[in-house]
């Protein structure tokens, strides 16, 4: 599965930069397959263990704040395999 996740604190002024970067700093550390860019986190693996990560996550934003933003996107497709590269890969082949 490929999750797709965006994790921010509440309350504590527009620079979340630092606090975002500490899930960011989960993410990479889960050694899961993983993308960041401006919007959003994506992370591939099975359910368990990617859930786990986005939940390590979003514990390390709440250390930061009392109240956390979560989106959360899934794409639960069996048999899939480097699917974060792959899909992107199918769009350029389009464009191209």
């Amino acid at each position: 599965m490929i999750v797709a996740f965006s994790v921010s604190p509440l309350g504590v002024g527009e620079d979340v930069g630092e606090a975002v970067a500490e899930a960011v700093r989960v993410v990479r550390a889960s050694g899961l397959p993983n993308r960041t860019d401006a919007m959003f986190t994506s992370i591939e693996g099975e359910w368990d263990e990617v859930m786990a990560v986005v939940k390590e996550a979003v514990e390390a934003v709440k250390a930061r704040s009392n109240r956390v933003s979560l989106v959360l996107k899934a794409d639960i497709r069996d048999g899939v395999v480097d699917g974060l590269t792959a899909k992107v890969e199918t769009i350029e082949r389009y464009l191209a």
